[in-house]
């Protein structure tokens, strides 16, 4: 097949996550089966095994987007439109099959990103005109709760395929730090609330001493150094070498977000042996096995709770890293590959 992705971002932009990672493998990967795969993205473009085109900006991409598309679409066979917010709306200006990926509903995320007439404009685009512009495409969600959040916004659950995505990323054995590290891993965007981490911090220090390292970079992290008190670490950008060390030596990941496609950060850790302590969030609540692979909370009360009872309890966290690596082993690519590879023909097959 013919393949072109549409999506905000190439792994190469300074401010690549999840959507991203999870974009690349699904495109290299059908690039090694034999397809013939493109990318058409808003920033900077990386070197690929398949072909990655800018064309435009994070915002000038979607206006831009149907006659770049219609420059490169001689022959091709299926658009994968991927929803980061807002998707590109390719069924109102192209004939091909069109299958949705999205990797989290946006419908909160607005107000945290936007001023509020903004925010009400892209929860519109989101929640009211994409599932009708969608309602006859099948759609890919990542996780459970994402297919539950599509089903909120009105899309019919029989055109939905949850597929949980793979890992890259080799598995690592635990040589935790003497002195308790706690390592918090993210962008430092507002959704991901790391300040609700070194909030917290505050309350679990006493009890357990030790560090929080805070391993990512964002347009918050100015705002976080500032609200940083004692035994705060910021390392900034850190290349994949440097962010295995952190988590070889992490005794639990601190994850604070306010929801998740999937929680890519989650898996990584759990394949470095690591408990995630996170909140029962959309999308965390997927990737945490809570009380096995880590621990769940419904409250910053909870939480602080939790992080201390785990920081206090060796044998419990050691039960929990081996629990957190075998789960993570059982997630991989070629099986979410299978699946949407499986997907994009029979798309093609019903055109």
């Amino acid at each position: 097949m013919r393949i072109v992705f549409l999506a905000w971002r190439d792994t190469a932009h300074p401010q690549a996550g999840g959507s991203e990672v999870v974009i690349d493998q699904l495109a290299t990967r059908l690039t090694d089966r034999g397809h013939d795969v493109q990318l058409l993205h808003g920033g900077p473009s990386g070197k690929h095994s398949y072909r990655s085109t800018r064309i435009g900006g994070n915002y000038s991409q979607y206006i831009r987007a149907p006659l770049s598309f219609l420059r490169r679409s001689t022959g091709v066979d299926v658009v994968v439109d991927v929803e980061n917010g807002i998707p590109f709306f390719s069924p109102l200006w192209q004939r091909k099959p069109v299958v949705g990926l999205v990797h989290h509903v946006h419908t909160e995320q607005w107000a945290m990103q936007f001023p509020e007439p903004v925010a009400a404009v892209g929860r519109w685009l989101e929640g009211r005109l994409m599932p009708r512009v969608y309602r006859r495409a099948p759609f890919v969600s990542v996780s459970p709760s994402t297919t539950d959040g599509l089903v909120d916004l009105g899309v019919d659950a029989t055109h939905i395929t949850t597929i949980e995505m793979g890992l890259d990323f080799e598995p690592l054995d635990p040589s935790p730090s003497a002195e308790p590290r706690f390592i918090v891993l993210s962008r430092l965007v507002p959704h991901k609330r790391v300040e609700l981490a070194l909030k917290m911090w505050e309350f679990v220090r006493p009890m357990t001493g030790g560090k929080l390292v805070i391993v990512g970079d964002g347009p918050e992290l100015d705002k976080l150094r500032a609200l940083a008190g004692p035994d705060v670490e910021f390392t900034g950008w850190v290349d994949e070498n440097r962010k295995r060390t952190e988590l070889s030596q992490a005794w639990l990941l601190i994850h604070p977000a306010h929801h998740e496609g999937w929680g890519t950060v989650v898996m990584e850790a759990a394949a470095a042996s690591v408990p995630t302590v996170a909140f029962n969030v959309a999308g965390v609540r997927d990737s945490v096995d809570d009380g096995v692979s880590g621990s769940l909370a419904e409250t910053e009360d909870e939480f602080v709770a939790q992080w201390i009872s785990l920081a206090s309890d060796s044998g419990r966290r050691a039960e929990m890293s081996v629990a957190a690596k075998a789960r993570a082993a059982s997630f991989t690519w070629d099986r979410a590959v299978d699946s949407f590879e499986s997907l994009l023909e029979r798309s093609v097959r019903g055109r």
